[in-house]
Protein backbone atom coordinates (compact mmCIF):
# COMPACT_ATOMS: atom_id res chain seq x y z
CA UNK A 1 0.00 0.00 0.00
CA UNK A 2 1.47 3.33 -1.13
CA UNK A 3 1.41 5.90 1.72
CA UNK A 4 1.63 9.87 1.26
CA UNK A 5 3.53 12.44 3.79
CA UNK A 6 -0.08 12.99 5.71
CA UNK A 7 -0.58 9.33 5.92
CA UNK A 8 2.77 9.13 7.46
CA UNK A 9 2.27 11.68 9.88
CA UNK A 10 -0.81 10.66 11.07
CA UNK A 11 0.36 6.76 11.93
CA UNK A 12 3.73 8.65 13.73
CA UNK A 13 0.90 10.95 15.62
CA UNK A 14 -1.17 7.59 16.92
CA UNK A 15 2.14 5.49 17.86
CA UNK A 16 2.95 8.76 19.99
CA UNK A 17 -0.04 9.55 21.80
CA UNK A 18 -0.54 5.92 22.43
CA UNK A 19 3.48 6.06 24.10
CA UNK A 20 1.82 9.18 26.04
CA UNK A 21 -1.06 7.50 27.21
CA UNK A 22 1.08 4.76 28.58
CA UNK A 23 2.84 6.96 30.80
CA UNK A 24 0.45 8.75 32.06
CA UNK A 25 -1.66 5.32 32.98
CA UNK A 26 1.23 3.55 34.94
CA UNK A 27 1.57 6.24 37.75
CA UNK A 28 4.41 5.88 40.87
CA UNK A 29 3.31 6.86 43.86
CA UNK A 30 6.32 6.98 46.33
CA UNK A 31 8.24 4.36 43.90
CA UNK A 32 4.92 1.57 44.26
CA UNK A 33 2.36 1.17 41.48
CA UNK A 34 -1.27 1.83 42.31
CA UNK A 35 -4.50 2.70 41.57
CA UNK A 36 -6.01 6.57 42.93
CA UNK A 37 -7.83 5.39 45.47
CA UNK A 38 -5.54 3.33 46.50
CA UNK A 39 -2.84 6.55 46.53
CA UNK A 40 -5.97 8.61 48.21
CA UNK A 41 -6.58 6.06 51.75
CA UNK A 42 -2.51 7.02 52.08
CA UNK A 43 -2.96 10.78 52.84
CA UNK A 44 -3.02 10.24 56.29
CA UNK A 45 0.65 8.73 55.89
CA UNK A 46 3.41 10.75 57.12
CA UNK A 47 6.25 10.05 54.30
CA UNK A 48 8.90 12.03 56.24
CA UNK A 49 10.38 15.66 55.92
CA UNK A 50 12.70 17.61 54.27
CA UNK A 51 14.76 20.90 54.71
CA UNK A 52 13.25 22.21 51.16
CA UNK A 53 10.65 20.59 49.63
CA UNK A 54 9.43 21.78 46.02
CA UNK A 55 6.20 21.22 44.50
CA UNK A 56 6.38 21.47 40.59
CA UNK A 57 8.70 19.43 38.81
CA UNK A 58 8.61 22.18 35.74
CA UNK A 59 11.56 24.25 34.34
CA UNK A 60 11.32 26.29 37.68
CA UNK A 61 10.64 23.75 40.23
CA UNK A 62 13.96 21.88 38.42
CA UNK A 63 16.03 24.64 38.05
CA UNK A 64 15.60 25.56 42.10
CA UNK A 65 16.48 21.67 43.18
CA UNK A 66 19.31 21.52 39.98
CA UNK A 67 20.78 24.54 41.53
CA UNK A 68 20.92 24.12 44.68
CA UNK A 69 22.07 20.57 44.65
CA UNK A 70 25.18 22.73 42.12
CA UNK A 71 25.62 24.64 45.55
CA UNK A 72 25.61 22.06 48.55
CA UNK A 73 25.28 18.33 47.70
CA UNK A 74 24.57 17.75 51.00
CA UNK A 75 21.00 19.58 51.38
CA UNK A 76 18.48 17.62 51.79
CA UNK A 77 15.73 18.33 48.53
CA UNK A 78 12.58 16.53 47.49
CA UNK A 79 10.56 17.60 44.73
CA UNK A 80 6.69 16.67 44.40
CA UNK A 81 5.28 16.70 40.49
CA UNK A 82 2.28 15.27 39.66
CA UNK A 83 3.31 13.41 36.55
CA UNK A 84 5.45 10.80 35.77
CA UNK A 85 7.28 12.65 32.77
CA UNK A 86 8.43 16.18 31.85
CA UNK A 87 7.27 17.92 28.76
CA UNK A 88 8.51 21.10 27.61
CA UNK A 89 6.14 23.78 26.29
CA UNK A 90 8.49 26.20 25.14
CA UNK A 91 9.56 25.51 21.20
CA UNK A 92 6.66 22.58 21.22
CA UNK A 93 4.58 25.02 18.79
CA UNK A 94 7.80 23.86 16.09
CA UNK A 95 6.04 20.33 15.73
CA UNK A 96 2.66 21.56 14.76
CA UNK A 97 5.00 23.05 11.91
CA UNK A 98 6.52 19.83 11.17
CA UNK A 99 9.95 21.32 11.64
CA UNK A 100 12.92 18.99 10.83
CA UNK A 101 13.33 16.79 13.70
CA UNK A 102 10.53 18.25 15.54
CA UNK A 103 8.31 15.62 17.14
CA UNK A 104 6.68 14.95 20.49
CA UNK A 105 10.19 13.11 21.81
CA UNK A 106 12.14 16.14 21.37
CA UNK A 107 10.03 17.79 24.44
CA UNK A 108 9.75 14.48 26.95
CA UNK A 109 12.41 13.80 28.80
CA UNK A 110 12.83 10.94 31.85
CA UNK A 111 12.83 12.77 35.20
CA UNK A 112 15.56 9.92 36.04
CA UNK A 113 18.59 11.57 34.49
CA UNK A 114 18.42 14.96 37.07
CA UNK A 115 17.52 12.65 39.56
CA UNK A 116 20.57 10.46 39.56
CA UNK A 117 22.60 13.13 38.73
CA UNK A 118 21.95 15.70 41.75
CA UNK A 119 20.52 12.92 44.17
CA UNK A 120 17.40 14.85 45.66
CA UNK A 121 13.60 12.85 46.57
CA UNK A 122 11.08 12.70 44.02
CA UNK A 123 7.52 12.07 44.92
CA UNK A 124 5.55 11.12 42.28
CA UNK A 125 2.16 12.51 43.52
CA UNK A 126 -1.01 15.09 43.29
CA UNK A 127 -0.99 17.46 45.85
CA UNK A 128 -4.30 18.07 48.45
CA UNK A 129 -3.42 20.05 51.36
CA UNK A 130 -0.55 22.79 52.25
CA UNK A 131 -0.23 23.39 56.08
CA UNK A 132 1.89 26.55 56.58
CA UNK A 133 1.32 26.70 60.21
CA UNK A 134 2.22 22.63 60.83
CA UNK A 135 4.65 22.99 57.69
CA UNK A 136 3.49 19.79 55.81
CA UNK A 137 2.07 19.53 52.28
CA UNK A 138 -0.41 16.96 51.94
CA UNK A 139 -0.51 14.85 48.75
CA UNK A 140 -2.37 11.84 47.53
CA UNK A 141 0.55 9.41 48.89
CA UNK A 142 0.84 10.59 52.11
CA UNK A 143 2.39 13.49 54.42
CA UNK A 144 5.53 15.01 53.73
CA UNK A 145 7.19 17.88 56.17
CA UNK A 146 9.61 21.08 55.31
CA UNK A 147 11.47 23.29 56.77
CA UNK A 148 11.75 25.55 53.45
CA UNK A 149 8.64 25.12 50.74
CA UNK A 150 9.15 26.42 46.96
CA UNK A 151 6.06 26.62 45.26
CA UNK A 152 6.60 25.97 41.35
CA UNK A 153 2.61 24.43 40.02
CA UNK A 154 2.52 26.56 37.10
CA UNK A 155 -0.98 27.50 35.79
CA UNK A 156 -4.77 26.40 35.39
CA UNK A 157 -6.79 26.92 32.92
CA UNK A 158 -9.99 29.62 33.91
CA UNK A 159 -12.71 28.51 31.87
CA UNK A 160 -15.16 29.31 34.90
CA UNK A 161 -13.64 32.91 35.44
CA UNK A 162 -13.83 33.56 31.56
CA UNK A 163 -17.61 32.11 31.22
CA UNK A 164 -19.53 31.64 34.30
CA UNK A 165 -22.72 30.22 32.70
CA UNK A 166 -21.22 27.29 31.22
CA UNK A 167 -21.46 24.13 32.80
CA UNK A 168 -18.87 21.32 33.85
CA UNK A 169 -20.33 19.35 30.73
CA UNK A 170 -19.75 22.40 28.73
CA UNK A 171 -16.40 22.92 30.22
CA UNK A 172 -15.49 19.58 29.24
CA UNK A 173 -16.88 19.38 26.09
CA UNK A 174 -15.03 22.87 24.75
CA UNK A 175 -11.68 21.96 26.09
CA UNK A 176 -11.66 18.53 24.64
CA UNK A 177 -13.04 19.91 21.28
CA UNK A 178 -10.97 22.84 21.21
CA UNK A 179 -7.20 22.32 23.75
CA UNK A 180 -5.72 25.18 24.84
CA UNK A 181 -2.31 22.82 24.32
CA UNK A 182 -0.71 25.60 27.02
CA UNK A 183 -0.26 23.15 29.98
CA UNK A 184 2.06 20.00 29.14
CA UNK A 185 0.24 16.87 27.99
CA UNK A 186 -1.91 15.39 25.86
CA UNK A 187 -3.55 18.50 24.81
CA UNK A 188 -0.65 18.60 21.84
CA UNK A 189 -1.07 15.71 20.79
CA UNK A 190 -5.14 15.87 19.99
CA UNK A 191 -4.63 19.49 18.15
CA UNK A 192 -2.35 18.01 16.22
CA UNK A 193 -4.71 15.35 14.90
CA UNK A 194 -7.29 17.62 14.93
CA UNK A 195 -4.79 19.38 11.65
CA UNK A 196 -3.73 15.99 10.59
CA UNK A 197 -7.29 15.25 9.97
CA UNK A 198 -8.33 18.13 8.33
CA UNK A 199 -9.01 18.53 4.41
CA UNK A 200 -9.67 22.00 4.27
CA UNK A 201 -11.58 25.12 5.98
CA UNK A 202 -10.02 27.81 8.47
CA UNK A 203 -8.45 27.13 12.00
CA UNK A 204 -9.67 29.58 14.47
CA UNK A 205 -7.29 30.71 17.52
CA UNK A 206 -8.08 32.44 20.02
CA UNK A 207 -5.76 33.93 22.27
CA UNK A 208 -6.09 34.50 26.40
CA UNK A 209 -6.82 37.91 28.32
CA UNK A 210 -5.06 39.39 30.69
CA UNK A 211 -1.68 37.97 32.20
CA UNK A 212 -0.79 33.97 30.56
CA UNK A 213 2.32 31.89 30.09
CA UNK A 214 4.30 32.80 27.52
CA UNK A 215 2.84 35.89 25.40
CA UNK A 216 4.13 35.19 22.17
CA UNK A 217 2.64 31.78 22.15
CA UNK A 218 -0.70 32.20 20.26
CA UNK A 219 1.00 33.86 17.86
CA UNK A 220 3.95 31.75 16.87
CA UNK A 221 1.64 29.02 16.52
CA UNK A 222 -0.38 30.97 14.10
CA UNK A 223 2.76 30.56 12.12
CA UNK A 224 3.57 27.22 12.55
CA UNK A 225 -0.07 26.29 12.05
CA UNK A 226 -0.19 28.48 8.61
CA UNK A 227 3.27 26.53 7.74
CA UNK A 228 1.81 22.99 8.13
CA UNK A 229 -0.84 24.11 5.78
CA UNK A 230 0.64 25.78 3.32
CA UNK A 231 3.20 22.11 3.18
CA UNK A 232 -0.03 20.11 2.87
CA UNK A 233 -1.86 22.38 0.61
CA UNK A 234 -4.27 22.73 2.78
CA UNK A 235 -7.13 25.55 1.60
CA UNK A 236 -8.29 27.93 4.48
CA UNK A 237 -6.86 30.30 6.50
CA UNK A 238 -5.55 30.57 10.11
CA UNK A 239 -7.68 33.14 11.83
CA UNK A 240 -6.43 34.81 15.13
CA UNK A 241 -9.42 36.79 17.50
CA UNK A 242 -6.76 38.61 19.56
CA UNK A 243 -8.35 39.05 22.40
CA UNK A 244 -5.67 40.76 25.06
CA UNK A 245 -2.48 41.90 23.94
CA UNK A 246 -0.07 40.70 20.70
CA UNK A 247 3.07 40.14 21.88
CA UNK A 248 5.91 40.92 19.48
CA UNK A 249 3.06 42.72 17.04
CA UNK A 250 5.44 43.94 14.50
CA UNK A 251 7.37 41.21 14.01
CA UNK A 252 4.65 38.75 13.59
CA UNK A 253 2.43 40.70 11.44
CA UNK A 254 5.50 41.58 8.90
CA UNK A 255 6.42 37.62 8.48
CA UNK A 256 3.33 36.70 8.21
CA UNK A 257 2.57 38.98 5.35
CA UNK A 258 5.87 37.87 3.74
CA UNK A 259 5.68 34.60 4.58
CA UNK A 260 2.34 33.57 4.56
CA UNK A 261 0.01 36.40 2.00
CA UNK A 262 -3.49 36.83 3.39
CA UNK A 263 -3.23 33.41 5.09
CA UNK A 264 -2.87 34.66 8.81
CA UNK A 265 -5.75 36.69 9.59
CA UNK A 266 -5.53 38.76 12.84
CA UNK A 267 -8.48 40.25 14.70
CA UNK A 268 -8.33 42.52 16.91
CA UNK A 269 -9.94 44.06 20.07
CA UNK A 270 -12.28 40.88 20.19
CA UNK A 271 -13.90 38.76 23.01
CA UNK A 272 -14.98 35.08 22.54
CA UNK A 273 -18.68 34.87 23.55
CA UNK A 274 -19.66 31.51 22.95
CA UNK A 275 -18.52 28.13 21.04
CA UNK A 276 -20.89 25.73 19.25
CA UNK A 277 -19.15 22.32 19.60
CA UNK A 278 -21.35 20.48 17.19
CA UNK A 279 -21.87 23.13 14.71
CA UNK A 280 -17.94 24.02 14.17
CA UNK A 281 -18.43 27.38 15.21
CA UNK A 282 -16.86 30.18 17.31
CA UNK A 283 -19.37 33.17 18.60
CA UNK A 284 -16.89 36.71 19.34
CA UNK A 285 -17.58 40.25 19.55
CA UNK A 286 -15.49 42.92 18.02
CA UNK A 287 -14.61 46.38 18.90
CA UNK A 288 -14.45 48.26 15.26
CA UNK A 289 -14.53 52.14 14.35
CA UNK A 290 -17.57 54.00 12.89
CA UNK A 291 -15.19 56.41 10.88
CA UNK A 292 -17.10 59.08 13.37
CA UNK A 293 -15.13 60.97 16.22
CA UNK A 294 -15.72 62.28 19.72
CA UNK A 295 -15.17 65.97 20.83
CA UNK A 296 -11.32 64.86 22.19
CA UNK A 297 -10.85 63.60 18.23
CA UNK A 298 -10.76 60.14 19.11
CA UNK A 299 -12.36 57.94 16.61
CA UNK A 300 -15.82 56.05 18.15
CA UNK A 301 -16.03 52.53 18.32
CA UNK A 302 -19.02 50.41 18.04
CA UNK A 303 -18.73 46.14 19.42
CA UNK A 304 -20.32 43.94 16.07
CA UNK A 305 -21.23 40.06 16.96
CA UNK A 306 -19.73 37.94 14.91
CA UNK A 307 -19.69 34.16 13.97
CA UNK A 308 -16.88 32.02 12.42
CA UNK A 309 -16.99 28.49 11.01
CA UNK A 310 -14.00 26.23 11.98
CA UNK A 311 -12.42 23.09 10.52
CA UNK A 312 -10.02 23.23 13.99
CA UNK A 313 -10.44 25.34 16.63
CA UNK A 314 -7.51 26.21 19.27
CA UNK A 315 -9.12 28.14 22.36
CA UNK A 316 -6.68 29.36 24.44
CA UNK A 317 -8.56 30.02 27.46
CA UNK A 318 -7.73 32.47 30.11
CA UNK A 319 -5.08 31.16 32.56
CA UNK A 320 -5.01 31.58 36.27
CA UNK A 321 -2.68 30.33 39.00
CA UNK A 322 -2.42 26.71 40.19
CA UNK A 323 -4.85 25.88 43.06
CA UNK A 324 -1.60 24.71 44.70
CA UNK A 325 -1.64 28.79 45.72
CA UNK A 326 -4.68 28.85 47.09
CA UNK A 327 -4.19 25.99 49.49
CA UNK A 328 -1.15 27.38 50.26
CA UNK A 329 -3.38 30.40 51.49
CA UNK A 330 -0.82 33.31 50.43
CA UNK A 331 -1.68 36.77 49.77
CA UNK A 332 -2.73 37.27 45.31
CA UNK A 333 -2.72 39.88 43.68
CA UNK A 334 -6.67 41.20 43.00
CA UNK A 335 -7.19 40.15 39.06
CA UNK A 336 -8.30 36.88 37.81
CA UNK A 337 -5.09 35.45 37.65
CA UNK A 338 -3.51 35.14 41.30
CA UNK A 339 -0.31 35.68 41.10
CA UNK A 340 1.63 35.59 44.43
CA UNK A 341 2.54 38.76 46.32
CA UNK A 342 6.15 39.04 47.08
CA UNK A 343 8.89 40.18 49.65
CA UNK A 344 10.20 42.89 47.53
CA UNK A 345 12.37 41.50 45.32
CA UNK A 346 13.10 38.80 46.43
CA UNK A 347 11.58 35.07 45.32
CA UNK A 348 10.46 34.71 48.84
CA UNK A 349 6.77 35.46 49.49
CA UNK A 350 5.39 38.22 51.35
CA UNK A 351 3.06 35.89 53.79
CA UNK A 352 5.34 33.39 54.84
CA UNK A 353 8.82 34.01 54.70
CA UNK A 354 9.42 30.07 54.55
CA UNK A 355 7.66 29.81 51.55
CA UNK A 356 9.10 30.69 47.90
CA UNK A 357 7.32 31.17 44.55
CA UNK A 358 9.05 30.61 40.98
CA UNK A 359 7.72 31.19 37.58
CA UNK A 360 4.66 31.58 36.22
CA UNK A 361 2.83 32.51 39.62
CA UNK A 362 5.58 34.95 40.68
CA UNK A 363 4.14 38.76 41.05
CA UNK A 364 6.90 40.19 39.68
CA UNK A 365 6.89 42.34 36.50
CA UNK A 366 8.81 39.98 34.62
CA UNK A 367 6.77 37.94 31.71
CA UNK A 368 6.48 34.40 32.36
CA UNK A 369 8.32 32.28 29.96
CA UNK A 370 10.47 29.12 29.91
CA UNK A 371 13.70 31.34 30.23
CA UNK A 372 12.73 33.77 32.96
CA UNK A 373 11.28 30.40 34.80
CA UNK A 374 14.82 29.01 34.79
CA UNK A 375 16.46 32.50 35.63
CA UNK A 376 13.78 32.85 38.32
CA UNK A 377 15.03 29.54 39.60
CA UNK A 378 18.69 29.68 39.84
CA UNK A 379 18.09 33.32 41.93
CA UNK A 380 15.57 31.49 44.24
CA UNK A 381 18.28 28.64 45.04
CA UNK A 382 21.33 31.39 45.59
CA UNK A 383 18.33 33.02 47.81
CA UNK A 384 17.99 30.18 49.75
CA UNK A 385 21.58 28.14 49.72
CA UNK A 386 22.77 31.36 51.29
CA UNK A 387 20.11 31.29 53.83
CA UNK A 388 20.36 27.49 54.73
CA UNK A 389 24.51 28.84 54.86
CA UNK A 390 23.32 31.47 57.54
CA UNK A 391 24.89 34.26 55.15
CA UNK A 392 22.73 37.48 54.04
CA UNK A 393 21.64 37.47 49.80
CA UNK A 394 19.93 40.75 48.16
CA UNK A 395 18.66 40.53 44.77
CA UNK A 396 20.81 43.28 42.59
CA UNK A 397 21.98 44.37 45.66
CA UNK A 398 25.17 46.22 44.23
CA UNK A 399 23.94 47.70 40.88
CA UNK A 400 20.04 47.99 41.37
CA UNK A 401 19.53 46.00 38.55
CA UNK A 402 19.78 42.41 37.17
CA UNK A 403 21.86 41.92 34.17
CA UNK A 404 20.78 38.57 33.13
CA UNK A 405 17.98 38.89 30.77
CA UNK A 406 14.54 37.05 29.50
CA UNK A 407 15.16 36.24 25.42
CA UNK A 408 11.98 34.73 23.79
CA UNK A 409 12.24 33.13 20.45
CA UNK A 410 9.38 32.40 18.43
CA UNK A 411 9.90 30.48 15.02
CA UNK A 412 7.65 31.99 12.31
CA UNK A 413 8.73 30.15 8.87
CA UNK A 414 10.06 27.20 7.42
CA UNK A 415 12.03 26.55 4.03
CA UNK A 416 14.33 28.53 5.46
CA UNK A 417 14.10 28.02 8.93
CA UNK A 418 13.67 32.21 10.25
CA UNK A 419 12.75 33.48 13.75
CA UNK A 420 12.03 36.24 15.66
CA UNK A 421 12.96 37.56 19.28
CA UNK A 422 12.23 39.32 22.23
CA UNK A 423 14.62 40.55 25.26
CA UNK A 424 13.61 41.93 28.35
CA UNK A 425 16.18 43.79 30.19
CA UNK A 426 15.44 42.78 34.28
CA UNK A 427 15.79 45.72 36.79
CA UNK A 428 14.17 46.53 40.25
CA UNK A 429 13.38 49.46 42.94
CA UNK A 430 13.18 47.67 46.02
CA UNK A 431 10.06 46.47 45.56
CA UNK A 432 9.29 44.77 42.69
CA UNK A 433 11.52 43.17 39.69
CA UNK A 434 10.73 44.38 36.06
CA UNK A 435 11.31 43.90 33.13
CA UNK A 436 11.36 45.58 29.59
CA UNK A 437 11.04 44.65 26.13
CA UNK A 438 12.84 45.05 22.97
CA UNK A 439 12.41 43.00 19.59
CA UNK A 440 15.33 43.58 17.79
CA UNK A 441 15.74 43.74 13.63
CA UNK A 442 18.09 41.90 11.63
CA UNK A 443 21.00 43.13 9.71
CA UNK A 444 18.76 42.77 7.10
CA UNK A 445 16.36 45.56 8.52
CA UNK A 446 13.32 42.49 8.81
CA UNK A 447 12.22 41.69 12.54
CA UNK A 448 12.80 37.67 11.54
CA UNK A 449 16.73 35.83 10.00
CA UNK A 450 17.88 31.93 9.98
CA UNK A 451 20.41 33.06 12.62
CA UNK A 452 17.67 33.58 14.93
CA UNK A 453 15.38 30.31 14.60
CA UNK A 454 19.38 28.58 15.14
CA UNK A 455 19.25 30.37 17.96
CA UNK A 456 16.23 29.02 18.95
CA UNK A 457 17.52 25.92 18.23
CA UNK A 458 20.73 26.01 20.12
CA UNK A 459 18.54 27.66 23.14
CA UNK A 460 16.25 24.59 23.06
CA UNK A 461 18.89 22.43 23.20
CA UNK A 462 21.22 24.48 25.76
CA UNK A 463 18.24 24.74 28.27
CA UNK A 464 17.77 21.15 28.29
CA UNK A 465 20.83 19.79 28.56
CA UNK A 466 21.29 21.91 31.94
CA UNK A 467 17.94 20.61 33.13
CA UNK A 468 18.47 17.26 32.61
CA UNK A 469 22.09 16.78 31.80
Amino acid sequence: MNMNRRDALKVGAVSVAAAVASTTLTGCVAGETGTAAAAAGNTGKVLGKHKVVIIGGGMGGLSVANNLKKIDSSFDIAIIEKNDTFMACPVSNTYLGKLEGMNLGTFVFDYAQPIEKYGYAMLKSEVIAIDRTAKTVTTAAGIVGYDILVLSPGIAYNYEGQFPTWSKAKVAEVQRACPPAMISGAEHVTLERQLMNMDSGDVVIASPIGKFRCPPAPFERAAMIAEYMKKEEIAGKVIVLVQGGFAKKAAFMESAKDIYGDRIVYLEKTKVTDIDVAGKTIHFEQKVGTGKKDSDGEEIMQTVKKSHKYSVCNFMVNHKASPVVQMATLDTTADAYKSVKMNGCSFQTATDKDVYVVGDIVGHAIPPSGQTAVWAGKECALEIAHRLHGKPYTLGVKTKEVKAANVCFSMVGDGPEEGIMVTHDFSWTGAVIKGKGHVPKAPSGKFRSANTAKALRDWYRGIMADLFA
